[in-house]
């Protein structure tokens, strides 16, 4: 990791709010924007869940770190921002897991990038996340988790979803598909992203390609 990165993680550590902002603000104006803030966050979570992993720190250190972060982007990218007035609605949900981080980088990336976002929340079961989608529809549902455990239900997802022209395009993310590349295929999703510029080209490639069918 660069210095940036590794003092952002022990300001997260000791919570150190200020300097976390601070950071983040020298983040976004290097690498622009919300890349510069994925470049700095995302290494600095995952190093913190391997020392947690390690016996290196505390639960609550991993919890704190995490609830920082989403505070922050909550501050530097709002829920709202500027959509496209028509076209297709891409869903977000979080499966099973109630983490909203990953969420709420794939809602500000897509949003910023002109598309209709719905979020349909997170904790959700397979079962009522299809029913959701069927009462709303949407072209693309793009889903977050965060155990494995839950990367496994998506199967269930794909199967509730059903088959026909009119089922959206299921995308997936989060760290069970970092440690196993292959896992999207195995649970049947479309695509695989790790990161919110990542769900922006996904969304424009899947859009091209169903208006070129």
């Amino acid at each position: 990791m660069d210095s940036r990165t590794l003092r952002f993680e022990e300001a997260l550590l000791s919570m150190d709010r200020l300097l976390c902002r601070s950071l983040l603000h020298e983040a976004m104006a290097d690498d622009g924007g919300l890349a510069g803030i994925e470049k700095v966050v995302g290494p600095s979570l995952a190093h913190i869940g391997d020392r947690w992993e390690a016996g290196e720190l505390a639960l609550t250190q991993v919890y704190m770190g995490g609830r920082i972060c989403e505070d922050l982007l909550g501050e530097f990218c709002p829920p709202e921002g500027p959509q496209s007035a028509g076209g297709p609605r891409i869903g977000v949900a979080v499966l099973l897991d109630h983490h909203q981080l990953g969420k709420r980088i794939v809602t500000s990336a897509l949003r910023a990038g002109g598309f209709r976002v719905l979020d349909f929340g997170q904790g959700l079961d397979p079962g009522e996340l299809a029913r959701r989608v069927r009462r709303e529809p949407v072209a693309i549902l793009m889903v977050s988790v965060l155990m494995f455990n839950s990367a496994l239900h998506i199967r269930e997802l794909r199967e509730a979803l059903g088959e026909g022209p009119d089922r959206p395009r299921l995308v997936v993310g989060g760290a069970p598909f970092r440690f196993n590349p292959a896992l999207w295929q195995e649970v049947g999703a479309d695509a695989v992203g790790h990161t919110g510029v990542d769900a922006v080209h996904i969304a424009q490639r899947i859009l091209e390609e169903t208006c070129a069918q």
